[in-house]
This record gives C-alpha cells, sequence and structure tokens, in this order.
C-alpha cells in the first residue's frame, strides 16, 4: 500500500478554498488524476456526468478519480456557474504561497464552504490504485482518521514559510485516512489485493513479493515460506488475487521497471537486474508482452508526453 500510495501526490494542495452561496454549482475539470473534495458546516452533492449524484454531508471526505467528469453543487438540479481548472489550483512552484490566493469568495453567514485537492499520479504503480477505486468513494466523517477539515480549513487562512508544503502533506494524510477507511470497512468493495493482505498465507506471499522482487521466486519457496504446499498456494493466491503468483511478480516486476525508466537514467540491463531479469533482453520479452512495446520505446514516449 506504501508503495502505491508513494507516487500519489498532492499538486499544490488546497484549490482556493471556495466559499459560496446557495443556489451553488462548480464544474470540476483540474484535469488531476483524482481529486478530493470535503464541505464545511453544511452539506453537498458530487454529480457525475451520466453517474447518480452522491451527496456528501459536512466533513465527509469525497475521492473522485481523474477519468469522471463531475460537479459539485448544492443541489443536483443546480447548473454549473463556473468552471475549475488546474490553473485554480495554486502551487508554490508558481510563486503563489499567500492566504488570499487560496481562497475564492468572501465569508458570510449560511456560506458553503468548499474545499478541494488535486492529485497527479506519478508512476505506474499508482495506477494500480487509481483503477481500483470507485468512480466516486465517500468517507463518512465519523469514519475519518485525520486530518480534520477544520484543521486543513485553518491552514488555507495561514501566511507562514512552507505554508503549501503543509497543505501538500495534509491533503496527502486526508487521502491516507480516506483509503485507509475504505480498506477496513468490510462491506466495501475494496480491491482484492488489499483484502489478500490480511490473509495469512497470501499476505506473506505478497509482502515476500513486495519486498524482494528480484529474488528468483518460485511457487514452491513461498509456499514453504507461507508454511503452506505449493498446490494449497497457487489455489489460494489466484482466490483471492485473480491470477497466479507468477504471473502477479511479472505484472509488479514490469510496473517497477516502468517506474524506474521513467524516473532515472539507469540503463535497461541495469533496470532489468534491479526488478528480478537476468539482462535486458529478458526485460524487454516481458515488457513487451505486457505493456506491448519495448522498455526503450515507453522510456522515449514518456519523456515525449512529460516534455509535450
Amino acid at each position: 500500500m506504501s508503495e502505491l500510495l508513494a507516487e500519489v501526490r498532492a499538486r499544490g494542495a488546497v484549490f482556493r478554498q471556495a466559499i459560496v452561496r446557495p443556489p451553488w454549482a462548480l464544474r470540476m475539470s483540474s484535469g488531476a488524476s483524482l481529486t478530493l473534495a470535503t464541505m464545511l458546516h453544511s452539506p453537498a452533492w458530487i454529480v457525475p456526468d451520466q453517474r447518480e449524484p452522491v451527496r456528501i454531508e459536512a466533513g465527509d471526505i469525497a475521492v473522485i478519480r481523474g477519468d469522471v467528469p463531475y460537479a459539485v453543487a448544492d443541489d443536483p438540479a443546480t447548473s454549473p456557474s463556473a468552471v475549475v481548472t488546474e490553473a485554480d489550483y495554486c502551487s508554490a512552484t508558481e510563486g503563489v504561497e499567500h492566504a488570499a490566493a487560496r481562497t475564492c469568495g468572501t465569508p458570510a453567514a449560511g456560506a458553503a464552504v468548499l474545499l478541494s485537492g488535486a492529485f497527479e499520479r506519478q508512476g505506474e504503480l499508482s495506477a494500480q490504485l487509481l483503477q481500483a477505486l470507485p468512480a466516486v468513494l465517500v468517507v463518512p466523517a465519523e469514519e475519518r482518521l485525520f486530518p480534520s477539515p477544520e484543521q486543513v480549513a485553518e491552514e488555507i487562512a495561514r501566511d507562514r514559510p512552507g505554508q503549501q508544503l503543509v497543505l501538500d502533506r495534509l491533503m496527502d494524510l486526508m487521502l491516507v485516512s480516506a483509503l485507509r477507511s475504505w480498506f477496513d470497512n468490510p462491506d466495501a468493495d475494496a480491491p482484492a489485493w488489499c483484502r489478500a493482505l490480511d490473509d495469512p498465507v497470501v499476505g506473506t506471499a505478497l509482502r515476500l513479493l513486495h519486498d524482494s522482487p528480484a529474488h528468483p521466486w518460485t511457487v514452491a519457496e513461498l509456499a514453504a515460506k507461507a508454511g503452506v504446499s505449493r498446490a494449497a498456494l497457487a489455489r489460494r493466491f489466484t482466490a483471492l488475487i485473480g491470477e497466479p503468483p507468477m504471473a502477479y511478480l511479472t505484472s509488479w516486476r514490469i510496473a517497477l521497471a516502468a517506474d524506474l525508466l521513467r524516473k532515472t537514467d539507469r540503463t535497461v540491463d541495469a533496470i532489468a537486474r534491479k526488478v528480478g531479469y537476468s539482462n535486458a533482453f529478458a526485460l524487454s520479452v516481458a515488457f513487451k508482452r505486457l505493456r506491448g512495446t519495448r522498455p526503450s520505446d515507453h522510456r522515449k514516449r514518456d519523456a515525449e508526453q512529460r516534455t509535450g
């Protein structure tokens, strides 16, 4: 879980604290891979395109996938009066760190306050997490662990050195808190690999694969360390994860390799050995089988996308 979340980070943390009066609706169009919204003092509705509206009470945390176009409104029938774009997410890297730039609207009695954060996906591993999330995930206020929306609102209003960094990390904590609550809910449709971590057999095997992906694992060795037979591990692993142990290991290694290709200038051969392949050719064969392209072409395309 830490590996997956490490690549999902807040970008400029908090959208200008939006202080709005009924009727109100904001069309959210930041282009972020993931957004987070919470309300102070009053409820609101998340209104995804071509999906049922989802009500959030004050203090609830809503996590919305980036591929889900949506609006936030006081009522599902209210038409958006403004569009929130990427430019509305203030960032310290753009020289915007003062509290006034983080607030939109004038405080007044009866006004609703929306706090919203944008998150970017920085790696292949985090894609697994994003794909597993529901379109709109709502964590009720009473299930939220930390921090509180009130704490975030207080930080938004402050002007202190490094304030944007503090806000970024608070938003990260809100996301982790929301996901923890989701994973802990037995009625939630959490991904199989998350549930499997609590299994005494499959959880042990998963941690071994994650901790040492370059080790030349076999199902027999994993089974021995998990304390079961080879057949029992293979059967239980496939039932909980949806694929056999070695297939899971291959996809995990390729995801790690894809991140290293993006984040480092290591040679393909060095990356191959880092993730458990004997040489560049072996990695290239596996990479092309799963991703449909060679590692060098993947690196080139990723670089072009980031610069273009």
